[in-house]
């Protein structure tokens, strides 16, 4: 299949309890692994001998589709570049163009020129989703605070403006 053949595409859950025998097969033979080694999985044709071993990245896929189609989500497949103009970026992350053009411009992200055009690979905007995410996750723990429930509220108060606060001097890089 060419790649301007390739489209996206949405897929409905059916409840035809065909998708329930997939999903309770691979649950199934998820939990019975036992010892070191993977778990293998292949597609099976109808002719015997007739089957391909699944690589673990399109397990993950299948599993994932699974999944949301079992929960009552459609799914959609949309095959990308994997080079990304900025507006194919802003739109992965949720966030303005110009907010991307902003991260490219202070080396937040790589990118390249071609012509007048930035272009981002997509694994490096992959990957700094992840290192964002990560920042968001410590951010969020850092601000929490244990709370007994006959502590005083504006000792509460108190020490969650001051967790803030050191969360604030952290981004800004001091350190008083």
């Amino acid at each position: 299949m060419t790649a301007a053949a390739l489209k996206e595409e949405t897929y409905l859950p059916e409840a035809d309890g065909r998708l329930a025998q997939v999903h309770d097969f691979m649950q199934a033979h998820e939990k019975a692994g036992r010892g070191p080694l993977e778990p293998r999985y292949f597609l099976a044709g109808t002719a015997p001998g007739d089957r391909v071993e699944l690589p673990a990245e399109i397990y993950g896929v299948l599993r994932q589709v699974v999944e949301a189609l079992q929960q009552g989500f459609a799914v959609t497949v949309a095959p990308r570049t994997l080079t990304l103009t900025t507006q194919q970026a802003a739109d992965l992350l949720g966030v303005s163009r110009p907010t991307v053009v902003k991260l490219l411009d202070e080396g937040r992200i790589p990118f390249e020129r071609v012509g007048t055009h930035r272009r981002v690979r997509l694994p490096d905007l992959l990957a700094y989703r992840e290192k964002r995410r990560a920042e968001q996750y410590a951010a969020l723990e850092a601000t929490s605070v244990d709370i007994d429930d006959e502590e005083d509220l504006d000792v509460v108060l108190r020490r969650l403006r001051e967790a803030r606060r050191a969360v604030a001097r952290g981004r800004r890089g001091r350190k008083d």
